[in-house]
């Protein structure tokens, strides 16, 4: 049923759709031997015994060359572990690390002692900057009291000055009098400079 399937698929696909082509079919475990393959029998190939003899000699002999190599190399090996860990090579190797970490250290301490130099100079610039800033201030503030001291001094002289022309009950009747024979004519026309024009007169 499943090959007819097969077959109909490329006509129903089209005349461009490929063929498909069943897949051949393995024997399983529990099927009988083929019949042309019953009445076999499996027999190793025949081994001529001088030559297995020498050849089986010289794969002792390069099993021995093998593992001689192999334990050199492991002994080469463990050597050098030893030697890159407990070894005259680990000596040197700290040795190294060791002067290269007293250069490193030496070379800090000299950029440290350096930047704590310019730090100290910043310091002292930005302490000399407060102080000249604090003087500046003080002597605006100071120059400012002095100023507001002046302009009261001068309010109060000015206002000691209009006091002497203030009308009080002593001399009311005399600034009565002076008003009434000093006579003023708002009537005028001034220009766009404030000189006055024209000016009617008094009746």
């Amino acid at each position: 049923m499943l090959a007819a399937g097969l077959r109909g698929l490329p006509g129903l696909l089209g005349r461009g759709a490929p063929s498909l082509v069943p897949a051949r079919g393995r024997k399983t475990r529990f099927d009988p031997p083929a019949k042309s393959k019953a009445d076999r029998i499996k027999v190793p190939p025949p081994v001529d015994p001088a030559e297995l003899l020498v050849i089986l000699e010289r794969f002792e002999q390069y099993r021995r060359v093998v593992n001689a190599l192999r334990l050199e190399m492991k002994e080469e090996i463990k050597f050098k572990n030893y030697d890159n860990r407990h070894g005259e090579t680990a000596k040197l190797r700290k040795k190294a690390q060791d002067e290269e970490h007293q250069r490193l250290m030496a070379l800090n301490d000299a950029e440290n002692k350096r930047l704590l130099e310019r730090r100290l100079e910043r310091l002292q610039k930005e302490e000399l900057l407060e102080k000249a800033r604090k003087l500046q201030g003080d002597q605006y503030r100071v120059a400012f009291q002095e100023e507001v001291l002046k302009n009261k001094e001068a309010e109060v002289l000015h206002l000691q000055e209009e006091s002497q022309n203030f009308v009080t009950l002593e001399n009311l009747d005399q600034r009565i009098e002076e008003c009434l024979n000093q006579t003023q004519n708002y009537n005028f026309a001034i220009d766009k400079d404030g000189r006055i024009v024209k000016r009617t007169a008094m009746p």
